[in-house]
């Protein structure tokens, strides 16, 4: 990858230009032309070294409902069951992982209660049990990847506070992400683009954006990189048996670790599943995940139970949230 790309990548993971011609300012801080900025971008989003660029929502901010859920797909099924899981539109990410448990997937949908009827709709489908982790506690959400080799950073990015409730969606709001869930448009203006596609204003557009952003519905606005494409070969899934009593002043901790992209309280599933503490880890090596959880390891001691590390296999699926 040239020095360009990985510089735009560097720069452009988060606080996206709220403003008439975002692009241009961004290109004139990296010091290109904003034609070469577009050029680039849309070769980085056609050679899958992005996966996406644009607003990413938070569900639950927004008075939906969000959820991680595993099955176990029989080698022979697994491919069949990961095209049925991923044809569903609430389903936002998928991963196979090394596991009994071998398929991991995210449920967003727009009202709490379709969660259940999605992880039923699953079951039905392919008979095989559905084991819902929905979140009880988030300590930390934020990773960014550095394109050149160097190790990825932890940034936070708006999260659902404790006193925080989920705000209801005016029908501007529903147009407004139904318009940009995608991605933005690669064009000069692109929330001028926007406001043509809901019939409505430029500044209406931006300033909305910005109120959701301040809110918390949207986490950041931004590119998110494929990992696997910038050498983060190594995708783990820690999880860890903490006590209850425990567990929350532990997990703001493990959250706090630089290299922790994700960090949740999920409940147990026993006697299937023990762990009840999840963080998220990236490297470039599972030699050095190995080393990231021997220091998450100490940093738990005997409170630590015991634990596992689900390494990813595959990315079958990663898109944003999607509202029909």
């Amino acid at each position: 990858m040239d020095t360009l790309s990985k510089n735009i990548i560097r720069h452009l993971q988060i606080d996206f230009p709220l403003c008439s011609r975002p692009y241009q300012q961004t290109a004139s801080r990296l010091g290109i032309t904003e034609d070469i900025l577009l050029t680039q971008l849309r070769d980085l989003l056609d050679n899958k070294i992005l996966s996406r660029f644009g607003p990413l929502y938070h569900a639950e901010r927004l008075g939906g409902g969000l959820t991680l859920a595993a099955l176990r797909a029989a080698e022979h099924e697994f491919d069949a069951v990961a095209d049925y899981v991923n044809s569903l539109p609430e389903v936002a990410h998928n991963y196979a992982r090394e596991h009994e448990l071998n398929m991991w997937f995210v449920i967003a949908t727009e009202k709490p209660e379709d969660i259940a009827r999605v992880i039923n709709k699953i079951h039905l489908h392919t008979g095989l049990p559905v084991y819902d982790f929905p979140k009880q506690k988030e300590y930390y959400l934020g990773l960014k990847l550095n394109p050149d080799g160097q190790a990825a950073e932890s940034f936070a990015v708006n999260t659902l506070k404790k006193n925080q409730t989920s705000a209801s969606l005016e029908s501007f709001d529903r147009l407004l992400i139904q318009a940009t869930q995608a991605g933005l448009a690669l064009c000069a203006q692109p929330y001028q683009e926007v406001a043509n596609q809901i019939g409505s204003d430029e500044n209406s557009v931006i300033q909305r954006l910005q109120t959701m952003l301040e809110q918390g519905m949207i986490r950041r606005i931004g590119v998110v990189p494929n990992h696997y494409k910038l050498g983060y070969c190594s995708n783990g899934m820690t999880v860890w048996d903490v006590k209850d009593d425990v567990v929350d002043a532990l997990g703001q901790q493990v959250g706090q670790l630089d290299f922790v992209s994700h960090c949740y309280r999920r409940p147990r599933h026993l006697p299937k599943w023990p762990y009840n503490l999840f963080a998220m880890v990236h490297a470039r090596s599972h030699e050095e995940i190995q080393q990231q959880i021997e220091k998450i390891k100490t940093l738990l001691g005997a409170h630590n139970q015991q634990h596992d590390v689900l390494f990813s296999r595959k990315i079958l699926k990663k898109t944003g949230l999607r509202f029909s």
